[in-house]
């Protein structure tokens, strides 16, 4: 049986609020460096998946790695690529710059969709679209230093690799389980991640405390975030799902606040609410639209 429209709506909302905790978890971040944090959630968002696949199908469970084939592996390199630009992005810019860069996500897929899938945009959508981004650009007014563009650059890559990530799944996804794929994504960005810890005294020494927050990261945030977010892919349109994911720019600073007292300033909480109102619009819309007509 064919998934519904409305339950990948409520799959990829539900991906976007396990993705929201990072910025709550990395305040508990104490002394080891981001390849080191990065590395062992990698490492344990792999272990996530590989879980969740073997409570789904115990049987299937190996057949479903041994029939990855090559450009299946695409999926995983571009996750990998997504994980490690947006963390770096947040250790060399302001989370601020990096969420105004990361909204920009849907234009990307659904541009990409249309030329890459012939998936057509419609024109709820762009003002979906449209409004996320004036939402997130309220949340950081203030403008982009020079300094931060290292950190803009990554946002960029990460914005591309999660863009192409998810045009990928649509492509890929609706006659197979890319979950096997999505899980290898982990143990390509723990790879990626050893030539830059080599260099590094005791780098991969971490204290318990910042080993709970890595794993957190990698289990809690981007494990139960992106299986909710590939199982969304199965029936939502490419465009609207990195749209539908913004509810993690609007609930992030929320988290923050409500946990350790950081109160956001209120240009983050009008922004926010339009986000919110955003997401709310285009997964409203999808689920009518899904609705059939008498």
């Amino acid at each position: 049986m064919a998934q519904s429209y409305s339950k990948g709506v409520l799959y990829v909302l539900l991906g976007g609020i396990f993705l929201s905790s990072g910025g709550l978890l990395v305040r508990f971040v104490d002394q080891a460096s981001p390849w080191t944090i990065l590395f062992y959630r990698s490492l344990v968002f792999t272990a996530t998946v590989a879980l969740f696949l073997l409570v789904r199908d115990r049987q299937s469970f190996k057949k479903q790695f041994l029939k990855i084939r090559p450009v299946d592996l695409l999926v995983s390199l571009l996750l990998a690529f997504g994980f490690i630009g947006y963390l770096l992005s947040l250790f060399n810019t302001s989370v601020a710059n990096t969420v105004l860069l990361l909204s920009t996500g849907p234009v990307v897929a659904g541009v990409l969709a249309y030329f890459v899938l012939g998936e057509p945009i419609r024109v709820l959508t762009w003002v979906a679209m449209a409004l996320a981004f004036a939402g997130v650009s309220v949340m950081v007014l203030g403008g982009i230093d020079a300094r931060d563009i290292v950190g803009i650059l990554y946002a960029i890559g990460a914005v591309l690799s999660f863009a192409c990530f998810v045009v990928l799944l649509r492509y890929l996804g609706p006659q197979r389980d890319m979950m096997a794929p999505t899980a290898l994504g982990g143990l390509v960005a723990a790879a990626m991640c050893i030539p830059m810890l080599m260099p590094l005294v005791d780098s991969l020494a971490i204290s318990g405390r910042d080993f709970l927050v890595a794993a957190c990261l990698g289990s809690l945030q981007v494990g139960c975030g992106f299986i909710f977010i590939t199982l969304g892919s199965k029936s939502v349109p490419a465009a609207q799902i990195p749209l539908l994911g913004l509810l993690e720019t609007a609930l992030s600073p929320l988290w923050v606040w409500w946990a350790v007292s950081e109160i956001p300033a209120i240009n983050t909480i009008m922004g926010g609410a339009i986000v919110l109102v955003a997401v709310l619009m285009q997964g409203f819309a999808g689920v009518r639209g899904s609705i059939p007509r008498r």
